[in-house]
């Protein structure tokens, strides 16, 4: 084994083992902080990848962002920081059943896909992704409607929930 492939298998374990926890630590805190780590994982893939951009999106975006929001966010409430209720209910064994199944049909039908065999074709010397993806969210040919759509849909999020925080007097 590469050294690649072995730290693939370590940010896997790491990914896998901090979901898990996020979904079932009673502790909100330690969920957040489970979901940072988790973001971390997809991060260290990104970079495995070589993509460099995604890799700072993820760490700023993700992690800086908005698991920091979650944290500050549960902090702030001032609430019992502990869940209180069960953490699985009585359709946890169907839910279960269903992703499996779901995993076993996406297994099967992308086990056929050839992409998985073929390497991708090498980029022409020059070329910069970042540059082009902020050519194609600016340009009026490419993304620029989905990409303005987006950060309204952001700002009326930020309106509601100031609203939603704010006291009744």
């Amino acid at each position: 084994m590469t050294a690649i492939q072995i730290l693939f298998i370590l940010s896997a374990v790491v990914i896998l083992g901090a979901a898990v926890m996020v979904v079932s630590t009673k502790n909100l805190v330690h969920a957040a902080l489970y979901l940072v780590a988790a973001l971390f994982g997809v991060a260290v893939l990104f970079a495995l990848l070589d993509a460099t951009f995604l890799t700072v999106v993820q760490v700023v975006v993700y992690i800086g962002a908005i698991a920091i929001l979650f944290i500050f966010a549960i902090m702030l409430t001032r609430r019992e920081m502990r869940d209180q209720g069960e953490q699985l209910n009585r359709g946890w064994g169907a839910a279960a059943l269903i992703g499996l199944l779901t995993f076993g049909g996406l297994f099967m039908l992308l086990s056929s896909w050839r992409g998985f065999n073929g390497t991708a074709a090498a980029l022409p010397s020059g070329f910069d992704g970042v540059v082009e993806l902020g050519a194609a969210l600016v340009s009026t040919d490419a993304f620029v409607l989905p990409f303005e759509v987006a950060s309204v849909l952001l700002l009326a999020a930020l309106i509601g929930a100031v609203y939603v925080a704010g006291t009744k007097k």
